[in-house]
């Protein structure tokens, strides 16, 4: 069976968008000695399930809320939802479809990110009903 085990964060302002996951998540960003603009990203402790990814600067136009997107949308574990679409809003973030309970599963919310990528924020319970 084939799993994700990288992403990427296009961004228009790459030190804005490190500033805004550094500061929401407490991710760890790394400039890459390679060729090209981009940052390593760590996500985790790397014995947590998780994956890690990157971060570059955005070669087109940014998405907006009327275009659909054309990418995977990550959703990323948090311990509470409702602190974290907070930190999303105060960092320069936006919550786009507000915290919803998905029984069995948990509560989810759907964010844009200070560069205008959408990803997710799922507190997992799976006793929720």
């Amino acid at each position: 069976m084939a799993r994700v085990v990288h992403f990427d964060i296009d961004a228009d302002d790459p030190e804005r968008a490190i500033a805004f996951y550094s500061e929401v998540f407490g991710w760890e960003f790394e400039k890459w000695d390679g060729p090209m603009d981009y940052w390593l990203v760590t996500t985790g402790d790397p014995d947590t399930p998780g994956i890690d990814g990157g971060l570059a600067v955005r070669s087109g136009p940014a998405p907006d809320d009327d275009t659909p997107a054309s990418a995977y949308t990550c959703t990323i574990d948090v311990d509470d939802v409702d602190s974290v679409v907070q930190s999303v809003a105060e960092h320069g973030g936006r919550v786009v479809d507000d915290v919803q309970t998905i029984p069995g599963v948990g509560r989810l919310a759907s964010c844009v990110d200070t560069e205008g990528n959408r990803f997710g924020v799922m507190e997992s319970d799976e006793t929720t009903a």
